[in-house]
């Protein structure tokens, strides 16, 4: 028994050996065949990937995408750029090769004290920019000379470039190194000569132009200079963002804006709140920006007296001064405190308790009802309709029409302008409101506020009936933001009928007539104003001293509002002259050359076309 046992159990150890023995020849085998594929097959690599100090991980930066006007224009794209940059920890003698960098490419005193600060201000591993914007002869004396440089290399980077240059720098921005504040933990902002948006569309959409880096594996000898890429994986473009505008449309108004000092003005699609144009004059070159704009030129744009850095077309704010009539004359109508048949005896001034409230025109313009009130813009006229109506009603309006508060333009720095009420003046000031203060707030004087923007918005809304929102943005990524189907604007159609009627008024025989269209298909209405920057002395008033006889900055601003065609109202624009003195004669023909250059390209006809160009492209792209 115990025999038979023993012979089965002498079996079992035996096969557990032939087992054993064969799973060791076989993981033998194994190992042995995997020390011949990493010794003898891949050892080029493995033996580079060994040895940590002869390999350099670097990110690699993603192409921006590009800024794109409403048929593909475009408005900002990227061109190469050679850089000279240096990683401090493989340079043993840093003063030595910035002197030697400085005979080959040449470095100025303040080259030399940024990459200094650069240098103690970053990571010696992280690569500084010495020099941007090389030259093809510049590069061959780099490469020439690179045994005595060790750890400076040339690079093929991106720099941004705007082909409109001034012309819409207000409106698309420009790029600039990230501040420390930027800063936020990605590796990718730290990458030598990185940009990002600092101000205009290229700050609005930073997430959706900047991109995902790449990665490429770099071999390095002993000096850090580079042998060989071993590996790349590269990174995805930002996304294009396609605009609502135009760039010969911005082109032009920028053009006609600077036959004056300073100016701005905007055009916009009454129905879809599509932007076609948004200049601002003086402007800037957002292409210094990119290269690096020299100290001086920075400081002259800081301090010139015309505020060039300014958008004065969505962040400028100033009185309205009669382009506001339109919104007094609705919170007549809309409250009940007038009716459409309402007229005023106009005398030259109109007296409110023991203060006198004068009218542009001495002697008055008699007896007037709306219609001729806006056409000849009789401050009388609406000193009385305002004074029926009162302040809040005023307000309540111009909140309607677009005043007030931002509009959320898909732009950075747009400002909300100011409609003062009652209790505003009480929580802000501390004090009552006064019945003058709602005379002077009528004819768009005293506290109100606005920008070019909400000028150009109320147009567009009074024109349409609907309450219409600016945009900037068309499609990105394939996603179209173009809207046509915005509320009504809920004032009574008959009240609405009566203001345009007279804005007509104004460009067929009152102030504004000769800034008429001569083409009448395309015929315009609009409404002037002039704003004070300061109040007229007595003694002005009574020896007839005029605005235009006084220093520029102490000059009325010139502005005026419009939209065409009449018959079928399309586009809206509103401008502003600055220190221009009267709307009509210095804004009016800017609003009406406007007008005339945008029906001129059908825009709005275009803008569809180019839509439906865009969705079939993204429709039949592959995947």
């Amino acid at each position: 028994m115990s025999t038979d046992r023993d012979i089965t159990r002498s079996r079992l150890l035996t096969r557990r050996a032939v087992v054993l023995g064969g799973l060791q020849l076989g993981l033998a085998g194994t190992l042995a065949g995997r020390m011949y594929y990493l010794q003898v097959v891949d050892s080029d690599r493995y033996r580079v990937l060994a040895d940590d100090n002869r390999v350099n991980l670097r990110l690699i930066a993603p192409a921006r995408g590009l800024l794109l006007d409403h048929v593909g224009v475009a408005l900002a794209s990227n061109e190469q750029n050679f850089q000279l940059l240096m990683i401090a920890e493989q340079v043993p003698d840093i003063d030595a090769s910035l002197d030697l960098i400085g005979k080959i490419v040449g470095l100025s005193d303040g080259d030399r004290k940024r990459i200094v600060k650069d240098v103690e201000h970053k990571h010696a591993f992280v690569p500084v920019i010495l020099r941007e914007n090389l030259s093809w002869d510049d590069v061959a004396a780099i490469e020439l000379n690179t045994p005595d440089l060790p750890g400076i290399s040339v690079e093929a980077g991106h720099l941004r470039f705007y082909p409109l240059s001034d012309a819409a720098a207000h409106l698309i921005g420009y790029v600039g190194s990230p501040a420390e504040a930027d800063m936020n933990g990605n590796p990718l902002l730290s990458l030598p000569g990185f940009k990002i948006g600092k101000a205009g569309i290229e700050k609005f959409h930073e997430d959706d132009l900047r991109g995902t880096p790449g990665e490429s594996q770099m071999e390095v000898n002993a000096y850090g200079r580079m042998i060989r890429e071993l590996a790349r994986a590269p990174g995805t473009p930002g996304q294009d963002v396609h605009l609502t505008i135009d760039a010969g449309l911005q082109s032009y108004a920028h053009e006609r804006l600077g036959q004056e000092n300073s100016a701005a003005g905007v055009v916009i699609d009454v129905h879809t709140g599509a932007i076609y144009a948004l200049a601002s004059y003086p402007g800037f070159d957002p292409n210094l920006f990119s290269k690096g704009i020299p100290a001086d030129v920075w400081e002259e744009l800081l301090n010139d007296p015309k505020v060039p850095l300014t958008n004065k077309a969505s962040a400028g704010q100033y009185p309205p001064g009669s382009t506001f009539k339109m919104v007094t004359a609705l919170a007549g109508l809309e409250s009940g405190a007038i009716d459409l048949n309402h007229e005023v005896t106009c005398t030259g001034s109109m007296t409110l308790g023991d203060h006198e409230f004068h009218c542009w025109k001495k002697g008055g313009h008699g007896t007037i009802g709306l219609t001729d009130a806006m056409a000849h813009s009789c401050d009388v006229f609406f000193y009385d309709v305002g004074h029926r109506a009162g302040i809040n009603a005023i307000a309540a309006t111009a909140a309607k029409l677009g005043f007030g508060a931002k509009l959320g333009l898909d732009l950075p720095g747009e400002r909300p302008g100011l409609i003062p009420t009652k209790a505003w003046k009480e929580a802000t000031q501390g004090e009552t409101w006064q019945q003058g203060e709602t005379l002077v707030n009528a004819i768009g004087q005293g506290y109100v506020k606005s920008t070019p923007l909400q000028l150009a918005v109320m147009t567009a809304r009074l024109a349409s009936s609907a309450m219409t929102l600016p945009h900037l943005t068309k499609q990105v990524d394939g996603q179209s933001s173009t809207r046509t189907d915005w509320p009504p604007l809920r004032f009574n159609p008959a009240h609405v009928e009566a203001v345009l009627a007279g804005m007509e008024a104004v460009t067929d025989y009152g102030t504004g007539q000769h800034c008429q269209i001569p083409d009448p298909a395309m015929h315009m209405a609009g409404k002037s104003g002039s704003a004070q920057v300061r109040r007229m002395s007595a003694y002005e008033r009574e020896h007839h001293i005029h605005s235009d006889s006084l220093p520029w900055k102490d000059r009325d601003h010139a502005l005026f509002v419009g939209y065409a065609p009449v018959d079928a109202p399309r586009y809206a624009c509103a401008v502003i002259v600055e220190h221009g003195n009267h709307g009509a004669d210095a804004a009016g023909p800017v609003v009406r050359d406007l007008l005339w250059e945008a029906q001129k390209r059908d825009l709005a006809r275009v803008s569809v076309a180019s839509d439906t160009r865009l969705s079939t492209r993204n429709l039949s792209a592959p995947g």
